[in-house]
């Protein structure tokens, strides 16, 4: 695109096969460690209670959800933006930076409002990753492996929440009684504390692996005019003109499977609460049994979602990243109701890994299925949005809108411990039902808009 001037150049070195896999393997790591730094609070509501004086669960999702998630979506705009002009490694490698810094610094707070500024830091530098991922990915592959290439990338959130669930509840187990550690200037780190430091330590180490191991991939399938365009790319009035001209696909797309989002993250954030209070498990069993299912079932989802869309992809289905996600919506239903219902936490766990595994299924897909319905000029852009509105309403508002169910409408006054099941089952059956709908009329509007962009009018001027 004339005009464009990335901060280095892209790389015309053309790509094997084998290096391409090493980017997305490179780009999981980064994604694991992001998911590892921000799902280890969910095994520490009673520490973050305890720790900060705080007397709600809304207070601890706050934390959760809207502190990180807020600023996440925000800033992941002019991220996004960036992506499609800016060296995306650069931009990976210092959000990376930033956010294993802040997590770090969580260990030091001292005040609920403290830990929330720290919480808003990791969630500005998590923002960088994953439109500057999708599109160097995008990049790297062929149309055939694109879905499996970013399904692979998108194991990296199961990875790093189980890990975080695995590792994380014996450590926050093992640190909570222990002597705290004596800083200087900081002061004393208590036992609870101490988990954030060593969570968001490693994630330093892998900056130079970005910086020096990969490269800016050639950028493919760029608008080849416009006479506009500087160096911040598109103008805005064609970011907007292909927005009005798509809108009901970017609304199916980014709304259905931001509900899926929205019962995810729900689940994810009260589930080892819920296990605790009908069940009886302390965080170090439920961390090493959800953990294996997380790490194993919910990756293995997610690369499967990703397998399969190619396959169908291979066989004539045009809208075979969108139809992945519609299948895993409603195939949820029996395991999703019925792991909450369980009088037994075994049993519970045993249902629990089937709906993890097909709840992990669209987020490879989801993704994929952008970038290959728009110019690269825009990947980054439209990912962004796909972001802002799945994290927005599925990272800031799932866990929150759990927490405040729990206190006001399945309170513990009216329903005792067991209220904490209900909030999670009546927030996760909506949302799929809404979801389900939504990918359902968003197939045929996803052929469509793939049929106006391979013939070339896909981007109007106005």
């Amino acid at each position: 695109m004339q005009g464009a001037a990335p901060v280095s150049p892209d790389s015309e070195e053309p790509i094997s096969e084998g290096y391409a896999w090493y980017v997305v393997f490179v780009l999981m790591v980064v994604y694991l460690f992001s998911f590892l730094d921000r799902s280890i609070l969910s095994l520490m509501v009673e520490d973050l209670k305890t720790g900060l004086d705080l007397e709600r669960d809304w207070q601890v999702a706050v934390l959760m959800g809207p502190a990180f998630a807020v600023f996440y979506t925000i800033f992941g705009i002019p991220f996004g933006r960036a992506a499609d002009t800016r060296s995306r490694k650069h931009i990976i490698s210092l959000g990376l930076m930033i956010w294993s810094l802040m997590t770090v610094g969580c260990g030091f707070a001292r005040t609920f409002t403290h830990m929330v500024l720290l919480r808003v830091g990791v969630g500005v530098g998590e923002a960088s990753l994953s439109p500057s991922a999708y599109s160097i990915i995008a990049d790297s592959f062929d149309g055939k492996k694109l879905a499996r290439a970013i399904s692979v990338y998108a194991s990296g959130i199961y990875l790093g929440s189980g890990l975080a669930y695995l590792i994380g509840g014996q450590v926050v187990t093992a640190l909570r009684g222990t002597a705290p550690w004596e800083w200087p200037l900081v002061g004393a780190i208590p036992g609870w504390q101490k988990v954030f430091v060593i969570v968001g330590l490693p994630g330093l180490l892998v900056v130079p692996l970005v910086l020096l191991t990969l490269r800016e991939p050639r950028r493919k399938n760029r608008v080849e005019s416009s006479a506009d365009a500087g160096p911040t790319g598109l103008p805005a009035r064609q970011v907007f003109a292909y927005m009005r001209a798509n809108w009901k696909i970017l609304a199916a797309h980014n709304i259905g499977f931001a509900l899926l989002s929205f019962s995810s993250y729900g689940t994810g954030s009260w589930l080892p609460s819920m296990f605790k209070r009908v069940h009886g498990w302390e965080v170090d069993q439920f961390g090493l049994v959800y953990g294996l299912i997380v790490f194993f079932g919910s990756a293995g989802g997610a690369i499967f979602g990703g397998v399969i869309a190619d396959w169908l992809a291979e066989r004539g289905y045009r809208d075979a990243k969108m139809r992945v996600g519609f299948f895993a919506a409603w195939t949820w239903f029996p395991f999703g109701i019925a792991f909450p219902l369980m009088s037994d936490g075994g049993w519970a766990m045993v249902l629990a890994a089937p709906a993890a595994f097909l709840a992990a299924m669209p987020f490879g897909v989801a993704p994929a299925a952008l970038q290959e319905m728009m110019p690269n000029d825009l990947r980054g852009q439209m990912s962004a949005l796909y972001l802002f509105v799945t994290n927005l309403l599925g990272l800031a508002i799932g866990p929150l809108f759990v927490g405040a169910m729990t206190d006001y409408v399945f309170s513990e006054a009216r329903f005792g411990l067991e209220g904490i099941r209900w909030s999670l089952l009546s927030t996760t059956v909506f949302a799929h039902v809404v979801a389900t709908g939504l990918l359902f009329w968003g197939l045929s509007e996803y052929r469509a808009t793939r049929d106006r962009y391979e013939a070339g009018e896909a981007l109007p001027t106005r």
